[in-house]
């Protein structure tokens, strides 16, 4: 039971190869004159299955002008249209009919004079309504969730708190060590929105990265009077601060509702937060099981992951560096 604890436990520490993707369709229809929009989108694409040819559905009451422009990448499929809308948009749907070739689309809707409003549309809701102007409780509800999702799909971040709990490994010290990391991704966050402050994407995804790998030898290293040891919340704190760059780099592919931008912040961190808490749950109940099975095991396990995440986190940091 217990090696196949240990299978169980490596393949989901090696199973991610691009971390920080946050890469959901991306939907961009914005008002340029009375009646007249413009239609952009990104769709990341993951498999020869893909529909590259795949275009957002717009309101009834709009329509496509002159040609559709598309252009193919490596990783993803961009496209462009001029469209003319009859009346008011507000009340019509829009959306991606695409599903379920991706998790998710983020849709973004900016009338002239208006605030920004986003939409998280998935396989089970693939359209949205748009609306009058955003109203609070979606902008909550949405940005909520697109936290638990980036800290649960943003695999260098997920792979920094799974380290961090295999390391100090008792809850409360865990949890204020948690919790130390989202007020301080938070405060970097919110910095880099509202302008004050900022690095490069590049720069911040291999420091990134460097942390993981920090973690990873203080695990294998085993020494008990190590600062990361001693103060786990002091040095989560400091390695927050830096990860709260990439959250602010995956923000800005997403978007900021306009006059709801306090909300989307709070709420973006509370799902972080959350997803954050999960994680920690079950990384501490899988400790607990293995303690219960086979005590005397843990050790070699706790080892056997800091190589798993020290290759995850040292491939990276070569990929950010040299890629």
């Amino acid at each position: 039971m217990i090696r196949w604890l240990a299978a169980l436990w490596l393949l989901a520490l090696s199973a991610p190869v691009h971390a920080d993707e946050m890469r959901p369709v991306a939907i961009q229809f914005e008002q340029v004159g009375e009646g007249e929009w413009r239609l952009g989108w990104r769709q990341p694409i993951a498999s020869a299955a893909d529909d590259r040819m795949a275009m957002p559905q717009i309101p009834a009451n709009c329509r496509i002008e002159g040609e559709v422009e598309r252009q193919m990448a490596p990783l993803a499929a961009y496209g462009a249209a001029d469209v003319t809308c009859t009346g008011e948009v507000a009340g019509q749907t829009i959306g991606w009919p695409a599903f379920p070739g991706h998790g998710e689309a983020i849709l973004r809707v900016s009338p002239l004079g208006r605030a920004l409003q986003v939409h998280r549309l998935t396989p089970e809701t693939p359209f949205a309504t748009i609306a009058e102007r955003p109203s609070a409780a979606q902008v909550w509800r949405s940005y909520f969730v697109i936290g638990v999702e980036h800290i649960l799909a943003g695999w260098d971040h997920l792979l920094f708190v799974i380290a961090l709990v295999i390391l100090v490994a008792r809850p409360w010290p865990v949890v204020k060590a948690a919790t130390a990391f989202t007020i301080a991704h938070s405060i970097t966050l919110a910095a880099v929105t509202l302008g004050f402050s900022g690095i490069r994407q590049d720069v911040v995804e291999a420091l990134i990265a460097l942390s993981i790998v920090f973690l990873a030898v203080e695990i294998a290293r085993g020494r008990r009077d190590t600062l990361t040891r001693r103060l786990p919340w002091l040095v989560a704190f400091a390695f927050g601060l830096l990860h709260g760059f990439g959250f602010a780099g995956a923000l800005r592919e997403i978007g900021l509702p306009e006059g709801e931008v306090p909300a989307a912040l709070v709420s973006f961190n509370l799902g972080v937060e959350a997803g954050q808490l999960l994680v920690i749950a079950a990384v501490l109940a899988l400790l607990r099981l293995v303690d219960r099975l086979r005590p005397r095991a843990r050790p070699r396990l706790v080892r056997l992951s800091a190589y798993g995440v020290g290759i995850m986190g040292s491939y990276w940091l070569i990929d950010r560096l040299f890629g």
